[in-house]
C-alpha cells in the first residue's frame, strides 16, 4: 500500500512538474494607474485568458511601473523583453508613421461607428501593418474623447486659435496648427504638470485619461459630453510578434477568445467614463460645452482639407489604409 501510495505521489509530481514546464508568463505593460478602465480591461482578460488556459499567466504592470516611458514600449514590443502592453497606436508614429490613421479626425467617430469596422478592410489592413512591425493587436478597443483647457470655451475650429494646445499626434497637430493653436507633444503622464505649469493651455485626450490623470483639476473649460467629438484613438491590448509566433495555434485562438470576451464591458466603461468625466469637470468648477453639429462638420472639414492629404502622402501603405477606410464605409 505504502508503495502505491508513492508511486502515485511521485506520478502526481511528475505532472505538476510537467504542467509548469510548460506553463508561460508573460510580462504586460501600461500607462495607467489602477482602477482605469484600460487596467481593468487588462485584468479581465489576463483572468479569462488564464481561465481558459491554465498554463497562460500573466503579471500585469500598471502605472509605467515597468518602463517609465510610456512610448517606449514600443522598442520594448518589438524586440520581445515585453510580452504585452496597451498601447495607444498614435505613440508608435515616430517609427511607424501610417499608425497616425488611427486618430486621424474624421476616420472614426464614435466607439459604436469603431464597431461597425471591426471586421472590416480596414482592420485588416491595419493588422497587417502592425503585424509588419513587430506586434499584433488582440483588441479593439477604441475610446472618445473631448478638449479641455484653461484659457476659453471651445467650439469650432476658430476657437482655439492662439492657445498652446496638445493634440496627441501630428495629424490632430495639422488641424489644430491650420485652426491658429500652438502645438507641443507629449505623453499623458507628462499633461498634468504641463497644464499646471502653462507649458499647455489645453488639450485633446481621452474621456479616461481626463479622470485617471485628474486633468480637471487644471483646466476651467470642457468641450465634451454630447453626441459629437473630433477625438476617438484605438488604444489596443497588443502582443509581441516574438511571442505571437512562440504560441501554438491553440494558444493563440485562447488569447483571442480572451480578448474578444472583453469588448462588450470595455465599451460599457466607455458610455460610463464620459458620465464620469462630465461630473469630474462640472464638481472641479469647470464649464461645460457639448460640441454641436456645426462645429464638428467644421472640424470634420478642416480634417479632411489638411490632416487627411497629409497623412496620404506618408507612404503607399497610408493611402492603402485610407482606401481600405472607404471601402470598409461603403460596405
Amino acid at each position: 500500500m505504502n508503495r502505491t501510495l508513492s508511486a502515485l505521489a511521485a506520478g502526481l509530481l511528475a505532472l505538476a512538474c510537467a504542467a509548469g514546464a510548460h506553463a508561460q508568463q508573460f510580462k504586460l505593460s501600461h500607462q495607467w494607474p489602477r482602477g482605469d478602465g484600460r487596467d481593468d480591461g487588462a485584468r479581465a482578460f489576463a483572468a479569462e485568458a488564464s481561465r481558459l488556459d491554465p498554463t497562460l499567466k500573466f503579471r500585469i504592470y500598471p502605472g509605467a511601473s515597468l518602463i517609465s516611458n510610456p512610448v517606449k514600449q514600443i522598442d520594448a514590443l518589438q524586440d520581445g523583453t515585453v510580452d504585452l502592453a496597451i498601447f495607444p497606436l498614435i505613440y508608435g508614429v515616430g517609427k511607424v508613421p501610417e499608425l497616425s490613421i488611427t486618430i486621424l479626425p474624421g476616420a472614426v467617430n464614435s466607439v459604436e461607428d469603431a464597431m461597425t469596422l471591426k471586421d472590416s478592410a480596414f482592420a485588416r489592413k491595419l493588422q497587417e501593418l502592425c503585424e509588419a512591425n513587430g506586434f499584433h493587436f488582440l483588441t479593439w478597443w477604441w475610446t472618445e474623447g473631448g478638449i479641455a483647457n484653461r484659457a476659453r470655451e471651445v467650439g469650432g475650429p476658430e476657437s482655439v486659435k492662439g492657445l498652446k494646445m496638445r493634440g496627441a499626434d501630428r495629424s490632430i497637430d495639422t488641424m489644430l496648427k491650420s485652426a491658429g493653436a500652438s502645438v507641443f507633444s507629449m505623453p499623458s503622464t507628462e499633461l498634468y504638470n504641463a497644464l499646471q505649469t502653462g507649458v499647455l493651455d489645453g488639450l485633446m485626450t481621452s474621456y479616461e485619461t481626463f479622470v485617471s490623470m485628474r486633468l480637471y483639476e487644471q483646466t476651467k473649460y470642457a468641450t465634451l459630453g454630447g453626441d459629437y467629438t473630433i477625438f476617438v484613438v484605438f488604444q489596443p491590448l497588443l502582443i509581441s510578434m516574438k511571442a505571437w509566433n512562440k504560441l501554438t495555434p491553440a494558444q493563440q485562438q485562447t488569447l483571442e477568445r480572451a480578448a474578444a470576451s472583453t469588448q462588450e464591458k470595455f465599451n460599457a466603461e466607455q458610455a460610463k467614463v464620459k458620465q464620469e468625466t462630465l461630473a469630474a469637470f462640472t464638481k472641479a468648477g469647470a464649464q461645460i460645452h457639448a460640441m454641436t453639429k456645426p462645429e464638428f462638420d467644421q472640424w470634420l472639414a478642416l480634417s479632411r482639407r489638411v490632416s487627411w492629404p497629409e497623412y496620404a502622402r506618408i507612404s503607399p501603405a497610408a493611402q492603402e489604409l485610407v482606401d481600405a477606410l472607404e471601402q470598409s464605409r461603403r460596405r
